[in-house]
């Protein structure tokens, strides 16, 4: 699974960049979305390399998300007693285990909404200018996205 977080707004850029930013459901700054390691996926992913970070996400980091960010529609936060009695795992945690591990999708969950709205990175992004392996925050974190994402949580 992908963890993809927007880093760059869309102002003056060009419309099929926008049109997959929509599909991926990825509207405002910050926000991140889950998806599977599907070449559909991985496509849009790269057409879209300029304003976003992305990288593979581990189970510890996707279950301290949903936690901490997750919410239900109705604007409720995603809680262990919601899980259990509406979907056949135990706690976020398996839920979690079982996203990561392409078992399940983010929508298997009813009520679920698939954007995670992130808090603004501790300590900032380095620039959002380059990309990771010229030292800015765009493109291809690999792991790294994982320390990403905790830092926003």
């Amino acid at each position: 699974m992908y963890a993809v977080v927007q880093v760059r707004g869309t102002v003056n850029t060009r419309k099929e960049i926008k049109d997959t930013l929509k599909m991926l459901r990825l509207h405002h700054i910050n926000h991140c979305v889950i998806v599977p390691d599907t070449p559909a996926y991985q496509g849009m992913i790269r057409k879209v390399k300029d304003y976003v970070a992305y990288g593979e996400i581990d189970v510890d980091t996707l279950a301290t998300v949903l936690e901490t960010r997750g919410r239900l529609a109705g604007n409720g936060r995603l809680s262990e007693d919601y899980v259990k009695g509406n979907s056949q795992y135990g706690s976020i945690r398996d839920f979690a285990d079982a996203v990561a591990s392409n078992k399940a999708m983010m929508t298997d969950l009813p009520g679920l909404k698939p954007v995670l709205r992130l808090h603004p990175p501790r300590k900032g992004y380095r620039t959002i200018k380059r990309t990771y392996q010229q030292g800015g925050a765009l493109g291809n974190y690999g792991d790294e996205i994982n320390s990403l994402i905790y830092r926003m949580r």
